[in-house]
């Protein structure tokens, strides 16, 4: 995969924007420093100038670190709950294997940013109580989702198995925006998604899910 340079997000680009749209701005200028510097690179005021917004615009919606990465965490959960029609699963009629594998490849080549800000905070988080406790209960927001999926597939046990079918998805958009998949060609990791989850999801099918 050829790496192209991120754009900033759009807040920056345009007027600073009020309320709600301000807060969603810092987060996502926020994900956006996490993933391109590192932890080590966010700071209040890296954030102002990022979203374009005042000095002092996010210490006063987020006055210290911790509320900062978390809202990080959340933001992220809100877009990938929306792209997973917010807990219902997605619409009837589609096919739910397509829909898994697009919304893997969806993340990968529109969201590269959101993926390596979650890696990062994701081993942060290990050193960080109120963090962890936001992944925690974002990934499990996220697996509900995945089990009526999972259900509709004909998976038994999908709440147990939404677990593992989860890492290994994980697993292979990591290796794709931060590991060796990143010198795969589009068709061949697109290629290597699909056969892997429709494996998984085949022995799934066939095998119960034991404690």
């Amino acid at each position: 995969m050829t790496k192209k340079a991120r754009s900033a997000p759009a807040a920056q680009r345009s007027a600073a924007p009020l309320g709600e749209d301000r807060r969603a701005a810092i987060a996502d200028a926020a994900i956006h420093l996490v993933a391109t510097r590192g932890l080590r690179g966010l700071t209040h005021r890296a954030v102002d100038e990022q979203a374009g917004l005042p000095p002092g615009s996010t210490s006063y919606y987020l006055r210290t670190r911790d509320a900062l990465l978390s809202a990080c965490v959340n933001r992220m959960l809100e877009r990938d709950l929306a792209r997973g029609s917010a807990g219902t699963g997605p619409p009837p009629g589609l096919d739910l294997e397509e829909f898994l594998v697009g919304m893997m490849l969806q993340l990968v080549r529109e969201r590269p940013d959101d993926l390596v800000a979650r890696y990062e905070l994701s081993l942060e988080a290990s050193r960080r109580p109120d963090l962890h406790t936001a992944i925690i209960e974002g990934g499990r927001r996220l697996r509900e989702t995945l089990a009526t999926v999972l259900a509709a597939l004909g998976v038994p046990d999908p709440e147990k198995t939404a677990w593992p079918v989860a890492a290994m998805m994980d697993g292979l958009m990591y290796d794709r925006v931060a590991g060796a998949g990143s010198s795969l060609s589009d068709d061949a990791f697109e290629n290597a998604v699909r056969t892997s989850l429709s494996a998984l999801l085949t022995g799934l099918r066939q095998a119960k899910y034991s404690e």
